[in-house]
This record gives C-alpha cells, sequence and structure tokens, in this order.
C-alpha cells in the first residue's frame, strides 16, 4: 500500500471502516499498520501516545482480521482500533497516570469499558496522554511531558484526555477513551476540534473508582456524532463493579445510529451563563452555530441572566478531596516527584473536613435540581465548550489570567461534571487566530441520543474542519 494509500485509511471514519471490513475492500491488519506507521513518523510533533506496543495491537487485528474473513466478526466494532487513555486501566499494559511515582499507578486489568472493547473486537493501539492522575485542564506530566495541539503544536491540546483528543484530531486514531472529571473530554474536545462526549454520570462504568469519586465520568472522542454513537453503544451500560452504573431507560438512549435531528429540538442557549466573559470571535462561532441550528428547524430561546449560580466552590471542595485522596499513599520522596500543582491542590485537599465534603454533595444534589428545571421547557442546554480557544501549551492557565486555578478558565464544563448530565462538545468553526471553536449541548440525564441527533444534524449544515498539515 502506497504512502497516499495509508494517508486515506486514516482518514475514514470508524463507521467507515467498518463498512470496508464487510466489503472485504479494507483489513483490520492495512488499518493498524496504517496507524501505527502515522503514529511512528508524525507522533513526535504533538506527543498524544505515551506508550504504543505494535506486536500487541497488530496480533488484535490479526485475530480480527481472521474472524471477519470467516464471516464470525464479534461486532460492527470488530478490528476497528481504539486508543485508551492512560488512567484507564489495561492488563496488557501498566497504567501510570503520568506520574513518576508508583503509588499512584493502576493495576494490569481492565476497565469495564476497555474489556467491553476488546470483547466486541475492537483493537487498542496504545495509551494516550495525561496530566498526572488527570488532574488539571491542560495535558503534560512529570513522565511523559507536554502534549501539544495538531492545529498549532505551540499551543496546548486542553485536558486532561489531551491525548485522546490529539491523537483523534490528528489522524493517529479514528476512536478514543478519555475520562471527564471537570470537562476533561470536553475541554480537549473543544481546543482540537473534534467531538467529545461526557456521558451521564454511570452510563459508562468506572473501575477501579476514580479517586474523584462523583464528578468523574468515562467516555469517547471521536471525529463525528455517528463514531461518538458507534463507540458508545459498547462501553455503555451497567457493571456490578461500578455501584453508579445503570441501565438506562429504553426510549431515552437511542443508539448506536444518531439519525440527524434539530427540527422541533426545543433549545435553551446561555451563551454566557449570565456572568463568563467570553472571546469575541469565540460567542460569534457559537452564535452563529445557534443560528444553524435554528435555520435547520429547531426552536431556539436565549437565556437572559443565569440559569444557576456559581457551583465553583462545590467543584473544588470534590475535586481537591479527590487529589488528596489521589495521593494520600505517597510516601514523602514520592510526593516531591508530583507535579508541583497537584502537591498543592492536594495539601488543600486535606483541610478539607468531611462535614464539608458532605455539604457539597448536597449541594451537588440542588444544583441537578436547578438544572433539571431548564429542562422542563427546553430538550437541550446550549452554551459555549470553552471560552477561548487553545493557549500556550505548557501553562496551566492563558497568559495574564489572573487566577492560578484551571477551573477558572473552564465555566462551562464543570458544573455538568456535578450535576451529572450528559455534555457533548463538538467543533463549531474557527477563531481569527483559526484554531477550532467548541459548542456544548446538555441534556437530560440518558437522553445522549438526541445530543448525538443535533450534533449530526449540525456537522452537515457546517463546513467540515482539519487540522492543517495532517
Amino acid at each position: 500500500m502506497t504512502t497516499d494509500a495509508w494517508a486515506d485509511v486514516v482518514r475514514l471514519s470508524a463507521s467507515q471502516l467498518a463498512a470496508e471490513y464487510r466489503k472485504g475492500d479494507l483489513s483490520p491488519v492495512e488499518v493498524a499498520t496504517a496507524y501505527l506507521r502515522r503514529i511512528d513518523e508524525r507522533d513526535v510533533a504533538i506527543n498524544s501516545y505515551c506508550l504504543v506496543d505494535e506486536s500487541f495491537t497488530l496480533a488484535s487485528a490479526s485475530r480480527a482480521e481472521r474472524r471477519i474473513r470467516e464471516g464470525n466478526p464479534l461486532s460492527s466494532l470488530d478490528g476497528v482500533p481504539v486508543a485508551i487513555k492512560d488512567v484507564v486501566t489495561t492488563e496488557a499494559w501498566p497504567t501510570s497516570k503520568g506520574s513518576r511515582t508508583a503509588g499512584t499507578s493502576g493495576p494490569r486489568v481492565d476497565a469495564p469499558a476497555v474489556r467491553r472493547i476488546t470483547a466486541a473486537g475492537g483493537v487498542p493501539l496504545g495509551k494516550t496522554t495525561t496530566p498526572e492522575i488527570g488532574w488539571k485542564a491542560v495535558t503534560d506530566s512529570p513522565l511523559t511531558g507536554i502534549t501539544r495541539n495538531p492545529w498549532d503544536p505551540t499551543t496546548t491540546a486542553g485536558g486532561s484526555s489531551g491525548g485522546s483528543a490529539a491523537a483523534v484530531a490528528a489522524y493517529l486514531a479514528p476512536l478514543a477513551l478519555g475520562t471527564d472529571g471537570g470537562g476533561s473530554i470536553r475541554i480537549p474536545s473543544s481546543f482540537c476540534g473534534v467531538t467529545g462526549l461526557k456521558p451521564t454520570l454511570g452510563l459508562v462504568p468506572q473501575w477501579p473508582p476514580s479517586p474523584f469519586g462523583v464528578v468523574s465520568h468515562l467516555g469517547p472522542h471521536a471525529r463525528s456524532a455517528t463514531d461518538i454513537a458507534f463507540l458508545l453503544a459498547v462501553i455503555a451500560g451497567p457493571s456490578a463493579l461500578d455501584p453508579q452504573s445503570a441501565t438506562p431507560p429504553e426510549d431515552r438512549l437511542r443508539l448506536p445510529a444518531p439519525f440527524p435531528q434539530a427540527r422541533g429540538v426545543r433549545i435553551a442557549f446561555s451563551p454566557d451563563l449570565g456572568r463568563v466573559s467570553v472571546q469575541p470571535d469565540v460567542a460569534a462561532r457559537v452564535r452563529a452555530a445557534v443560528s444553524a441550528l435554528a435555520g435547520l428547524g429547531a426552536d431556539v430561546a436565549l437565556i437572559d441572566g443565569e440559569p444557576f449560580e456559581e457551583p465553583l466552590p462545590t467543584f473544588e471542595t470534590l475535586w481537591y478531596s479527590g487529589a488528596a485522596r489521589a495521593v494520600s499513599r505517597l510516601t514523602e520522596a514520592e510526593t516531591e516527584l508530583l507535579d508541583p500543582g497537584l502537591r498543592s491542590v492536594a495539601r488543600q485537599g486535606t483541610r478539607i473536613s468531611a462535614i464539608d465534603y458532605v455539604a457539597a454533595l448536597e449541594e451537588r444534589v440542588a444544583l441537578a435540581a436547578t438544572i433539571d428545571k431548564v429542562f422542563a421547557t427546553a430538550d437541550v442546554l446550549v452554551t459555549p465548550t470553552l471560552p477561548l480557544d487553545a493557549f500556550e501549551a505548557g501553562r496551566n492557565v492563558p497568559p495574564g489570567w489572573p487566577d492560578e486555578r484551571w477551573m477558572t478558565w473552564t465555566p462551562f464544563t464543570y458544573p455538568f461534571n456535578i450535576s451529572g448530565h450528559p455534555a457533548l462538545s463538538i467543533p463549531c468553526g474557527l477563531s481569527e487566530r483559526g484554531l477550532p471553536v467548541g459548542l456544548q449541548l446538555i441534556g437530560r440525564k440518558y437522553e445522549e441520543g438526541r445530543l448525538l441527533g443535533l450534533a449530526a444534524a449540525l456537522e452537515q449544515a457546517l463546513p467540515p474542519i482539519s487540522p492543517p498539515g495532517w
């Protein structure tokens, strides 16, 4: 196969790959080889992978190829490569979580989502980079260094699932797993110009349990709403290992194939949550996308003012407590090896009392109820994913930002980690600097199908974007 042919292969969507396999026009080994070759040649520029095991991946692809050739595919995912964020545990590979300390590493066991992917025949492509234990909204770590944005390698890919989003954007993976505790799937999806879903809390089980507890979710990255659904259909569903996991109502999820649906969908549009300063060109792209949805038949109503009060203190209590727990078993020498920012928030977490933590859990319930009131008159809440485009790589906050807390520049994402509602980020155009802008769609719990249908409709209305040179 020629170099041009390899380049064409990696631009196929996951669902297109499955169709090519069924026709016999492509094989899983050819596709895995194309991706491995491209990772080897191109990932040096962005550092989206921290572990690639060519022999394991090709062996998985070879088994899938044999099943498909014999007419016994395990599922439509059989033979399709999937990258896995390096906080999600795997039996085949170590899970370092971006840390130089052994005390934060994960066990050598497949998490339920990984087990479901491999049981469906998905081909693990490698482990993607993360900040240490996924603690912040950009991706750099003491172990693996800086992950960069394919659109402009001087800028951040975002985080904490920055490796997964950057790999999908750069055609180094068709699908990827990420985790999202405060926006960690949606933030890098917005910066890198891909689609990323934080599912309803419990829709995709997590085990071993995240130290960040009730705000932590696991979900997919892809280049389209259809491919998000393609992977979500495999990884969703209850597990005895995760007491938060649940079976969604049959009339809500409507997967795996989202059909474009905007007509008649009631949208509540909040351009700024009544309190956020949004970069003007970002605000313009978001408004244009909402206008496009209205043109497709959606019923758009502007929210004037704050749909809910700022929940940052609640989030900080839950997040800092989780950080403290994540590093609580480390020795003093190991603690000194941590990212200084993680060390700082973990120290703050140790000062949070049990009473304050339980109060935050109560506030979480109240916030979810307030957000549910929006859905009494709307089907989908729409906001920007982020108030800005990607900033300089290697920084935790934008240059000149008045606050060193990463969550102060991600005000549209973390509230829905607290509440547990599904939230989807989709690209909606480019900023004046030529960097991606994300639109966030939030829905009722277990109504991922509606969000994906609306996203699929918008994909047809907006011109596709792709990082230059990739």
